[in-house]
Formats: structure tokens, C-alpha cells, sequence
């Protein structure tokens, strides 16, 4: 049984191999690609709308009220980036009830890659938003002492991201393997299943996470900022 999709080779070529997890990515990539291609490219702004258009409107919508929830913030500039980390991860995960299939997010690789794009996030979300200096200064606050501490919290944080998701999918892959080598007849339809809730699970997991992640290193900036541009007020003792 392969649990990982990168032992997977399909095609060599000098020293490039055309893996399951390369293969798989983009093949996710390109039909999520397709797929808002063709429900977007005829939208209607009238009471008359397809189908898609109204499971479009129905998980942005979703999506936009899970971030502005979460984010306490202005949710416009976060949709772009969150909703297509949790739509690449659900349509991975989804697919996996396609015979033949290997969902990509069952390699580390590229669950650290999905990790890796939440690390560069977070700050160029919170430069955007205080500035290059103000965001620097947060890492030496209280004191320049802790600033190794900080940036080992944030390696540790997109360590922690990657593994668990890459640890929940793999597991489930493992456990499925183990079933139906028992009782190949009636538990390939019950770990069917539980697979697509999980890979949904995870899915939304990942990207409230993400989203936590970005939005607490734009509001710890914001308080800090209201807190030193606040006026002296009377009988203040440190105004």
C-alpha cells in the first residue's frame, strides 16, 4: 500500500519525476481553474441566475462570513487568499472518491507548500496594513530579547499547520488501507464517507487557522497602534 503519492512515479525524465503529488496538484489547479471559468464568465446581476452562479454565491458568501467572523475585520482582503486555500484543499480531498486518485494534500511537501504560503502571508498582510516598521517592531516587543522567541513561534506555527494536515489525511489514508484489507466489501462505502467529512474537516480546519494566523498579527498591530496614538486624558498619570 503506498501511503504517500510522491513514491508514486508516472513519468522520468532526466532528473524529473512526474510524481502522483505533482500530477494531482495540477490537475486540481486546472479544474478549479475550469470550473470558475465557466460559472463566472456569465453571471447575472438579475433575479434570473443557473444553478452555479447560486453555489457560487452560496460559498463565497459562506466563506465571507466565516472571515469576517473570525477576522473582526474587513473581509475583502483576505476572500481572495483564504478561499482558494480552502477550495484547493477541499476539491484535493474530495476527489480522493475518484477511483485511482491520491489526494495531493497526502504528501508533506505539499502540505509544508500551503504552510509555507500562510508564513509569507502573514506578514505581507501585516506590513499592508501598519506599515513595514510597525509590523518589525512587533517582534521586539516587550523586549529585543525575545525576538528569537518569536520568530521560533512562527517557524513552529507553519510547522504545526503542515503536519497536521498531511498527518489527518495520511492517517485516514492508513486506516482505509487496514479496513478494507479486512472487509474489502463493506467498508470501502462507510471510509468513502468518512473520508469526504474529514477532507472537508480539514479543509475549513486549515483555513480558519490560516486566517487566524493573519488577522491576529493585523489586530495585535492595530491595538498597539490605537494604544500609542490614544490622547492623554485628564488625570492620566502617563499623559
Amino acid at each position: 500500500m503506498e501511503i504517500s503519492p510522491d513514491t508514486i512515479v508516472f513519468w522520468t525524465w532526466g532528473g524529473f519525476n512526474l510524481n502522483a503529488t505533482i500530477l494531482y496538484t495540477w490537475l486540481v489547479m486546472a479544474l478549479l481553474t475550469l470550473a470558475s471559468w465557466l460559472i463566472s464568465h456569465r453571471l447575472s446581476s438579475g433575479t434570473e441566475m443557473s444553478r452555479w452562479q447560486n453555489l457560487l454565491e452560496v460559498i463565497v458568501s459562506a466563506m465571507r462570513d466565516q472571515i469576517r467572523e473570525v477576522a473582526q475585520q474587513d473581509y475583502s482582503r483576505y476572500l481572495p487568499f483564504i478561499g482558494t486555500l480552502f477550495l484547493f484543499i477541499l476539491t484535493s480531498n474530495l476527489l480522493a472518491v475518484v477511483p485511482g486518485y491520491i489526494p495531493p494534500t497526502g504528501s508533506l511537501s505539499t502540505t509544508t507548500a500551503l504552510a509555507i504560503c500562510v508564513l509569507v502571508a502573514v506578514p505581507l498582510y501585516g506590513i499592508a496594513h501598519e506599515g513595514l516598521l510597525s509590523y518589525l517592531k512587533h517582534y521586539v516587543k516587550p523586549t529585543p530579547l525575545i525576538l528569537p522567541f518569536n520568530i521560533i513561534g512562527e517557524l513552529s506555527r507553519t510547522l504545526a499547520l503542515a503536519v497536521r494536515l498531511y498527518g489527518n489525511i495520511m492517517s485516514g489514508t492508513v486506516i482505509a488501507g487496514i479496513l478494507l484489507s479486512l472487509t474489502p466489501f463493506f467498508f470501502p462505502i462507510v471510509m468513502q464517507l468518512l473520508g469526504l467529512i474529514t477532507g472537508a474537516i480539514q479543509a475549513y480546519i486549515f483555513a480558519i487557522l490560516a486566517m487566524v494566523y493573519i488577522a491576529s498579527a493585523s489586530s495585535a498591530h492595530q491595538a498597539t497602534g490605537k494604544k500609542q496614538n490614544r490622547p492623554a486624558q485628564k488625570g492620566d498619570p502617563n499623559g
